[in-house]
């Protein structure tokens, strides 16, 4: 018998009786794994950061009346890392989050570092064969390889594209090796300095993706000023209800069947990145959730 003060250590906090896998619609999948950042380090801790931060988010939304206790959210166990490099955990994520979609559960990947990204697109693309993916970064991530690894971090979406198309929203850096690929295979990239504070770039970024979208979330999309705990964090990028307007009219367009919540790396002593990224997770199931209902 559980103690009125203990609180599970699971997305929400929420009652173990109420988050079962066989009753659950959605699942959680944490992944620990950083083997390939570059400058900032802690993305490792980012998912059990997210999970504790989400304990403290209300899960009534006075908005929309959703409750999200109710929807059935399940959270998988850390998932274990790999320690011989980043393509063999690439694969094991995709191992995993085919595991979740076979049981018809819709896999919502807390991250760790970006190159993870590659594997979940992997295996949802074998259920969505016409599969394309939004990226809301802060970089493309389209280099061939870096550092001499082809499955970088800063490769993530060079292996993607591979698999479907994508789209990338809020970019405001890239190297040049990923300019000439960008402007030589006409990659869409919506960039932060262009739709500062407009929305009339909404239905031109939603042209370039098919009605099945998987959306990845590197959390340096958004401005430091928001989210300063990440490992590179570019000014200049978008605001709060910015992003949550342009997410909300995807899913208003779009069937957005998965997505993942990547590269928080949690500063000792500052919480609100932490739980900006818990409450950016929840923004993302109540607007699956919403999107179902219509």
């Amino acid at each position: 018998m559980m103690s009125d003060d203990f609180v599970p250590f699971n997305f929400l906090g929420l009652p173990e009786e109420r988050t079962t896998p066989e009753r659950a619609k959605y699942s959680i999948v944490p992944v620990a794994y950083e083997g390939t950042v570059t400058y900032g380090t802690g993305t490792k801790h980012g998912p059990a950061a997210i999970i504790a931060a989400s304990r403290e988010v209300e899960t009534y939304d006075v908005r929309t009346g959703i409750e999200l206790a109710d929807l059935g959210i399940y959270t998988l166990p850390e998932v274990a890392a790999v320690a011989t490099g980043p393509e063999p955990m690439v694969a094991r994520v995709e191992e995993v989050i085919a595991g979740e979609l076979a049981a018809g559960r819709v896999a919502i990947m807390l991250g760790g570092e970006h190159s993870l990204t590659t594997g979940a697109v992997r295996a949802y693309h074998r259920k969505y064969p016409a599969l394309s993916v939004l990226q809301i970064d802060a970089h493309p991530d389209l280099r061939d390889s870096y550092q001499g690894s082809p499955y970088s971090h800063a490769s993530a979406m060079r292996r993607v594209r591979e698999v479907c198309p994508n789209v990338t929203v809020g970019a405001r850096n890239c190297s040049s090796e990923e300019k000439s690929y960008i402007d030589a295979e006409r990659v869409p990239i919506f960039w932060a300095r262009d739709i500062a504070g407009r929305d009339d770039w909404y239905d031109r970024c939603l042209d370039n993706l098919s009605d099945d979208v998987y959306l990845t979330f590197d959390l340096d999309g958004l401005d430091p000023s928001v989210m300063p705990a990440v490992g590179t964090p570019e000014p200049g990028g978008l605001g709060w209800y910015e992003t949550l307007n342009f997410l909300q009219y995807v899913f208003d367009h779009k069937k957005v069947v998965g997505a993942d919540v990547v590269e928080l790396a949690p500063i000792p002593g500052l919480l609100y990145p932490d739980f900006t990224a818990a409450q950016l997770t929840a923004s993302i199931i109540r607007m699956m959730h919403l999107a179902t209902k219509k």
